[in-house]
């Protein structure tokens, strides 16, 4: 059986909660989607959260519940999946990217800082492989020019920060819940924000922008059925079938985290002496839920390693081809060589299978046929 490099794990008492949704009279836009977001509030130390359809759909809601319009600029990494760029660019924004650290692959504050412009509207920094990026340089530096910090952090729910969890240091932070992911509800995501006034802005776009409260409406003598769209707004609500899924699945983070930190301290053992690779970093005072585990090939060797791996069942994957590269962002004029260390990062990097129910003994398979591929 091929060895994917991510997965769900789905336990009978997830089964049972999703069966159980499946009995009661709402089975979207009920208690459950209350619940769900009460549960993501409470571990990301937040008083409120908004549930969402996908990773995707955070980001585009947080944008827009933060105000991002047509002449704004935004400033974030180029190692991401395109939904961190593009969801900005759908709401008017300009994107810049910023360069990454080499060794953690998250955005560098010296390279914001360079970037910062009157225009600059939001930082949006991504905390690649689970690792937090530096939220306690990151945040001034925005604050400095009247920017918001979003945190996407679709690899990173369950993690710490400077003994702070994911969710409570920036303005904004974004979760995904796809399979992949640390937590899943299949697919869904998740908004969080210090600010109630953004946090109302991104629950309102959520719900194609609908105006229930009649202190809110402009009409409001209308009747009890009356509701108004102010500004426009998608169809992004999460069914509760899902939070069901997801209120199981947060019971169980602690146990995720615990079980992905073993397999990245074997991974860590298995290969730390394997010359020609360089394995992820990291930093003291971080505390990662890891999400991936991101291996560099050195002297131009990745795609050789690459389909070693592939061809023997290991399902391994490259993450990220650096945004700008896409030919959507080509064609609005970004060139490549703007991100040298962004560029590097992504020539060498390889993801591992990374998940909480990956096997000892599948694990030891990855460890031995890597070691093999690369010649160790």
């Amino acid at each position: 059986m091929p060895i994917p490099y991510g997965k769900q794990w789905v336990s009978d008492e997830d089964v049972a909660s999703v069966a159980a949704s499946l009995q009661d009279d709402w089975i979207t836009m009920g208690p459950r989607v209350d619940q769900f977001e009460s549960d993501i509030a409470r571990l990301a130390g937040t008083r409120g959260a908004v549930a969402v359809t996908s990773g995707t759909a955070a980001l585009h809601a947080a944008y827009a519940g933060i105000g991002v319009g047509h002449g704004d600029e935004v400033i974030t990494t180029p190692l991401t999946f395109v939904a961190t760029a593009s969801t900005a660019v759908m709401r008017g924004a300009s994107v810049t990217f910023a360069d990454v650290e080499p060794d953690t692959g998250n955005i560098d504050p010296e390279s914001v800082r360079a970037l910062m412009s009157p225009k600059t509207r939001v930082v949006s920094a991504v905390d690649f492989a689970g690792h937090p990026a530096e939220l306690d340089l990151l945040l001034p530096i925005a604050h400095d020019s009247g920017a918001v910090l979003l945190e996407d952090a679709a690899h990173s729910i369950g993690s710490d920060y400077r003994e702070k969890p994911v969710g409570s240091i920036a303005d904004v932070t974004t979760f995904s819940f796809f399979p992949t992911k640390n937590v899943t509800t299949g697919e869904g995501g998740a908004v969080v924000a210090r600010d109630e006034g953004i946090l109302e802005r991104t629950r309102r776009f959520r719900s194609h922008g609908l105006v229930r409260d009649s202190a809110l409406q402009r009409y409001p003598d209308e009747g009890a059925w009356h509701q108004e769209v102010h500004e426009f707004g998608l169809n992004y609500r999460l069914p509760d079938i899902l939070c069901a899924l997801g209120i199981s699945q947060l019971r169980r983070i602690h146990e995720f985290k615990e079980r992905r930190q073993t397999i990245f301290d074997r991974y860590v053992a298995g290969l730390q002496d394997v010359e020609g690779i360089t394995l992820p970093a990291h930093r003291p005072y971080v505390s990662p839920m890891w999400h991936l585990f991101p291996i560099r090939v050195q002297d131009g060797r990745r795609r050789e390693v690459f389909d070693r791996l592939r061809s023997q069942g290991i399902i391994v994957q490259v993450n990220y081809i650096p945004a700008y590269w896409h030919p959507v962002f080509e064609d609005l004029g970004y060139r490549r060589g703007m991100c040298p260390n962004a560029e590097e990062y992504y020539r060498e990097e390889i993801s591992l299978p990374m998940f909480a129910s990956l096997t000892d003994s599948d694990q030891d398979v990855v460890i031995d046929a890597v070691r093999t591929a690369v010649g160790a």
